[in-house]
């Protein structure tokens, strides 16, 4: 028998190593693998759809010694794709999936451009194959993500883009969703998250396709959470805490009304910091890229109108336009009666509605278009047939459609819905309460007297703006807190100076008329006091606009410092919850409401959620730690002795001590009277 010592043209992973360790000596041995290839390629023309599984092991052989020969494999790569073009329909599955790979290892060797290999790879996903259209999708967002890795590849990520613009308009839907999910990926992943991009995403939202047009709607629905998490870690130090509050008010005289403003303070600075350290809840910037908002809301609106898609997607369409109307300040009048019709409370994903109801009113919205859904919202919902839930959920809606527009409420209307401030349910009684609120800080004259609360010094002068009244800022809100540092350094430069002048010498009066200029002065000093006092009242009015007027000057000669700033947040901190004080008035700036509004803002009702079963019984256990246990104590000393007939009584059945439990109900006042009657008869026989 004749042994082969020689395996290497049978045994290709063997052949593939030794190639890459010494390509020169094998190059004989590859170039016959080669030439068997291509006999194998012109056999594989003729019946393509069967499956060969040499010509599989042949593609992947050459594919990882490709880059030891790339003069003798010049047309290769060519040559696999030319393939995939040609019978890309008609392929076994496990062909098509091996000339994939061999494609993707050229591709990762640098032997293939990546622009002619992803417009193919573009292309397969019309296949009717579903492993293969993921491993593809997979490659392509790896494949981009490695390119533009370094620095951004413009010219191929334009080429790409233009070509997957083309291909979401694709007759095959699963070419057109492959191509739209692909794109939201490399917005995702921060890789494509220019405008083009997003303009492109947004024309999917008005394709024919229900997945597409649903995917984009929810890719325009979502936030950016995960996006540069590494840029958004800023600092917290730059931020006011309690402990500069404190120092601020170290030295005035301690007493119960300073120092309970004092805790009111903290509880600002407590709670501005958590709300600055926490993440935004919403970060749309998909939205805010749109090319022309105003435009797309309509088309949007348009297709909504005319659409007879299921429920759930017009909510998508209806929360896309809100959120475009609150983020851009658009003007879509036909929007709001559109929704109004919905707002009933047994309508499905009412709350849901309420919110695209408030995210769509801002201050540039007409008053009057806004009113009708408001007092549909109010008959509806803020009556007294309903459940309180109800009325909580409807007040919380109010409030935040007020938040975003006040025009739309009207001072009778404002005075009913206060009126749930003392309404028995506690859900109710606080969402009344914090539309007070509300109006409070942004028109407080439209509430009554007791409802305005006292006022501070930032609310002492505010004002309820008109329908498109613009008022301009020229300097920055507590700036003026500056002058009175700068007054205080000022003075301590004086008293310095006069220290140094004065060298310890002291002015003595050698006159011998001291008492008669005594007695004189005193009587002089009154009036004096008098007419200072008249004096400092109307230097005080005379100084109210100076003050305002040094403290623009200091914002604009001098550059703020960041322990400027924290002044001047500490000031307008203590600003609202300053009582205000004769002859001082300031004004406090209209805070800027998010335009979009959060659901739990809706729903949210101050009442304890019911716990299961298991929860109750944890919480008891865990209340009966470190107690003693409770019921009857068993004072015996000796456990082993005998107990007392009342203990062996509670063992016993109840029918033996029916008879003793009876007497020890308490009789009624029926029986009473009774035994009353026959007491008295029993004494008048015995007379």
């Amino acid at each position: 028998m004749v042994r082969h010592n020689n395996q290497l043209p049978d045994n290709l992973p063997q052949l593939q190593n030794l190639i890459k360790r010494d390509p020169e000596s094998y190059k004989e041995e590859f170039l016959q693998q080669y030439t068997h290839f291509l006999s194998v390629v012109e056999l594989f023309r003729l019946t393509p759809a069967e499956n060969n599984k040499q010509f599989d092991d042949l593609i992947m052989f050459i594919a990882q010694v490709a880059h030891c020969y790339p003069e003798d494999l010049k047309t290769f790569p060519q040559l696999l794709m030319d393939l995939l073009q040609a019978h890309n329909t008609v392929l076994d599955p496990a062909i098509r999936m091996a000339l994939c790979r061999g494609l993707i290892l050229l591709r990762n060797k640098n032997l293939l451009a990546p622009t002619d290999l992803l417009s193919l790879f573009f292309q397969l996903l019309r296949c009717q194959d579903k492993n293969l259209r993921t491993f593809l999708e997979t490659h392509i967002i790896t494949d981009i993500k490695n390119v533009n890795a370094k620095h951004k590849n413009v010219k191929l990520n334009k080429t790409l883009q233009n070509f997957m613009y083309s291909m979401l308009r694709d007759n095959n839907s699963k070419a057109a969703k492959m191509s739209l999910d692909i794109m939201i990926e490399l917005y995702k992943k921060n890789i494509w998250n220019d405008t083009k991009t997003v303009n492109v995403i947004s024309t999917a939202c008005f394709s024919k396709v229900t997945k597409v047009m649903v995917a984009a709607l929810k890719f325009f629905l979502s936030s950016d959470s995960n996006e540069k998490d590494s840029d958004d870690s800023d600092s917290s130090d730059d931020e006011p805490n309690a402990k500069e509050v404190m120092m601020a008010n170290k030295v005035n005289k301690k007493t119960r009304k300073r120092s309970k403003q004092l805790e009111k303070v903290k509880k600002l600075v407590t709670k501005a910091q958590k709300k600055k350290s926490q993440a935004p809840s919403f970060n749309f910037s998909a939205l805010q890229l749109i090319h022309d908002p105003q435009d797309f809301a309509e088309k949007l609106f348009k297709q909504l109108e005319s659409t007879n898609e299921r429920f759930e997607v017009k909510l998508m369409h209806l929360d896309v336009i809100s959120r475009l109307i609150g983020l851009h300040d658009l003007i879509l009048l036909n929007f709001y009666p559109y929704v109004q019709r919905y707002l009933q409370p047994h309508q499905r994903e009412v709350t849901r509605l309420l919110q695209f109801a408030a995210q769509a009113s801002h201050e540039l919205v007409p008053p009057d278009c806004l009113e009708p859904l408001l007092r549909t919202l109010v008959n509806n919902f803020v009556t007294e047939r309903n459940s309180s839930d109800v009325i909580a959920i409807g007040l919380n809606a109010v409030r935040e459609i007020c938040a975003r527009c006040p025009l739309v409420m009207t001072v009778d209307l404002l005075g009913d819905l206060t009126q749930y401030k003392t309404y028995r349910d506690k859900s109710v009684m606080m969402a009344a309460r914090s539309l007070i609120g509300i109006y409070r800080n942004i028109a407080p004259e439209m509430l009554h007297k007791k409802d305005r609360g006292r006022p501070t010094e930032a609310t002492i002068d505010l004002k309820l703006k008109q329908f498109g009244e613009v008022i301009p800022k020229d300097t920055i809100p507590g700036a003026e807190v500056l002058l009175e540092e700068k007054k205080t350094d000022n003075e301590e430069e004086m008293n310095s100076d006069d220290d140094s002048d004065s060298d310890g010498w002291e002015d003595v009066s050698h006159s011998s008329d001291e008492g008669d200029e005594a007695a004189s002065g005193s009587e002089n000093e009154e009036d004096e006091n008098k007419t200072g006092d008249m004096e400092t009242e109307e230097t005080k009015e005379a100084e109210t606009p100076d003050k305002s007027a040094k403290a623009k000057e200091i914002v604009l000669d001098r550059l703020l410092t960041d322990e400027d700033f924290k002044r001047i947040e500490i000031a307008n901190i203590k600003k609202q919850v300053q009582i205000v004080k004769k002859g001082e008035k300031r004004k406090l700036e209209a805070e800027n409401n998010s335009p979009l509004v959060k659901l739990a803002d809706i729903e949210n009702i101050y009442k304890k959620r019911k716990h299961d079963k298991q929860t109750r019984i944890e919480s008891v256990r865990k209340g009966q730690e470190g107690r003693d246990k409770f019921g009857y104590k068993d004072g015996r000393v000796n456990e082993f002795c005998s107990k007392t007939n009342r203990e062996k009584q509670k063992k016993k059945n109840f029918q033996m001590i029916r008879h003793k439990a009876r007497g020890k109900v308490k009789r009624s006042f029926k029986d009473k009277q009774i035994a009353l009657r026959n007491h008295l008869l029993h004494l008048k026989k015995m007379k």
